[in-house]
């Protein structure tokens, strides 16, 4: 199965349950990863394991692709405080027509039900009066709830966004372009906008950088080179166990939370990224980045005028890890 049509994997509970199935599959890989010949192979066994987990847990997988329609239900609590917005607003115009002479059935009904409980009578001589505080009453209750509508809002947005960059950042940025520009016009031609990027990013460049590089060579002239660092099982351990859980994946679809629990992939992991260090090589699939073009006006048709948002498809602990090749045993940074 290509990259791009792997079902996306869910976010599982942290339970007891969904631990101990991890734990029975991880002597299982044992035999598939001593086979494995590369870094994409690994990962296509890794990626096999953790969705077999999700299939033996019950976790719901979407049918086809990466995209997974959430329901956009109005929460019971907005439901609730606008049916009381919109019984006030009902009521506060039948008072209103009381007070103006409206003497219907209809609107006498509801004005004695609006004042039941009271010794307020309707036809006492200030009731003009009480339906006025009661009228300025009904108001000033319809905007503190529509306040409150407003701050469970707020608050309700803030949440959804900071628990969306924790588990997946591309719909994040795609959530906060601005709508009243993207796609309020029409878009820029695809060859235009690839043969523009292109210039600024894959064309090759001849700079003139300026006597200062000189003086930089010169003094790195004397630094000794570092001694060649050998990946280890425990230097995989190490930057797994830093890297956030379940920080929206690569390419590969596969969240740092299965790299923790697969414990027995580390050793292959240092085999084939010490193998990828010597070679200084990584296949594509860890490379490879996506990048949004957020408009920045109303110039769609421009591809100068977009504004790239980058995502790149490798994941935190492989940086942390190639990292280990730029700094010393004992924590210093040393250059290579």
């Amino acid at each position: 199965m290509s990259l791009e049509n792997r079902p996306r994997l869910p976010r599982i509970p942290l339970s007891k349950r969904n631990r101990a199935v991890v734990r029975a599959l991880n002597p299982m890989l044992v035999t598939y990863l001593e086979a494995s010949r590369d870094l994409c192979e690994t990962d296509s066994i890794l990626f096999g394991a953790a969705l077999a987990v999700c299939r033996i847990i019950g976790a719901k997988l979407p049918v086809a692709g990466r995209a997974t329609q959430k329901s956009s239900a109005i929460p019971a609590w907005r439901k609730r405080i606008e049916e009381r917005i919109a019984k006030a607003r009902a009521l506060i115009g039948r008072l209103t027509n009381f007070r103006s002479g409206n003497n219907r059935p209809r609107i006498m009904r509801t004005v004695r039900m609006a004042f039941a409980g009271t010794n307020i009578s309707l036809f006492q001589p200030d009731i003009t009066q009480k339906l006025t505080e009661r009228i300025d009453d009904l108001k000033q209750k319809i905007a503190a709830w529509g306040k409150r509508i407003r701050r469970f809002s707020e608050r309700s947005r803030r949440f959804n966004q900071n628990r969306l960059f924790q588990s997946d950042q591309k719909r994040l940025y795609k959530s906060l372009e601005r709508p009243e520009i993207c796609g309020a016009g029409p878009r820029p031609d695809q060859a235009d906008t690839v043969a523009f990027w292109r210039g600024l990013w894959s064309e090759p460049v001849n700079h003139s950088e300026g006597p200062w590089m000189k003086v930089v060579a010169s003094q790195s002239a004397s630094v000794t080179p570092m001694d060649p660092v050998t990946t280890t099982p425990e230097d995989v351990a190490v930057a797994v166990r830093r890297a956030p859980n379940w920080k929206s994946p690569g390419l590969d679809g596969l969240h740092h939370y299965w790299l923790k629990g697969f414990v027995v992939c580390h050793a292959v992991l240092a085999r084939q990224f010490q193998e990828a260090l010597d070679q200084k090589s990584l296949p594509s699939l860890f490379t490879t980045g996506i990048t949004h073009l957020v408009p920045k006006d109303q110039d769609t048709t421009d591809p100068s005028k977009y504004r790239p948002i980058t995502l790149t498809e490798v994941n935190i602990a492989i940086f942390r890890l190639l990292s280990l090749s730029y700094r010393g045993r004992d924590g210093s940074r040393e250059l290579k």
